[in-house]
C-alpha cells in the first residue's frame, strides 16, 4: 500500500483535463447543458473504442474540433468585451457555471432576441454552430449592463455577416 498522498496526482489532473469540455481547468459545469451533453457523450464513447480505430480518430477529432470552436467562439466575444471597456471584466462576464442565473426574469426574452438576431446577422458564430446556453447568460449579463446593444453594434463591425454564406435560418436555442 502506498502511503503517498501525491501518487494519483498526475492522474487525477489527466482526468480533470479529459473531463474538462470548456478547456477551463477545474470547470464544473461541463455536462450541465445540451451541448456540453453532447462532447461528453463523444468523451465516452471515443474512450471505449480501441486507440487503433478509425472509429477512435475520427471521434477524437471531432472532440478537438469541438474544442476549438468553442475556444474560438470565447475569443470572440472577449475581444469584443475588451473592445467595449470591459477588459477587467471580460473573462468574469463570460464565466457561467451551473450556479449561474438569468438576472431578471424579464430579460429571457430579449436576451434570446438579442442571441438569435447575433447568430442571424453576426459571423460571432461559425456557420454550423448551435446556439449554447452558456451565451444567454452572458447576453444577459450586458442587458443588465446595458451594453447589449452595444455588443452587437461591435459584433456586427468586426464579426459582419459574409455574403456569400447561404441562410441556414434561425438555429434553435438549447433550453
Amino acid at each position: 500500500s502506498n502511503n503517498n498522498p501525491y501518487a494519483s496526482f498526475g492522474a487525477t489532473l489527466a482526468w480533470d483535463e479529459e473531463q474538462n469540455l470548456w478547456s477551463t481547468p477545474h470547470d464544473v459545469t461541463h455536462t450541465e447543458a445540451d451541448d456540453d451533453r453532447v462532447l461528453y457523450n463523444m468523451i465516452v464513447v471515443r474512450n471505449q473504442l480501441d486507440k487503433d480505430s478509425e472509429e477512435w480518430q475520427k471521434l477524437n477529432y471531432d472532440i478537438y474540433t469541438l474544442r476549438q470552436t468553442r475556444k474560438e467562439v470565447r475569443s470572440r466575444w472577449k475581444h469584443i468585451l475588451e473592445d467595449l471597456g470591459f477588459q477587467k471584466e471580460a473573462d468574469s462576464l463570460l464565466s457561467v457555471t451551473k450556479l449561474s442565473i438569468i438576472s431578471d426574469s424579464q430579460n429571457m426574452s430579449k436576451a434570446r432576441d438579442i442571441l438569435l438576431k447575433l447568430s442571424e446577422e453576426t459571423n460571432i458564430f461559425p456557420t454550423s454552430w448551435e446556439l449554447s446556453e452558456r451565451y444567454l447568460f452572458v447576453v444577459d449579463r450586458l442587458i443588465a449592463l446595458d451594453a447589449a446593444d452595444e455588443f452587437f453594434k461591435m459584433a456586427s463591425t468586426v464579426y459582419p455577416k459574409r455574403p456569400d454564406r447561404g441562410d441556414e435560418g434561425p438555429r434553435a436555442l438549447h433550453s
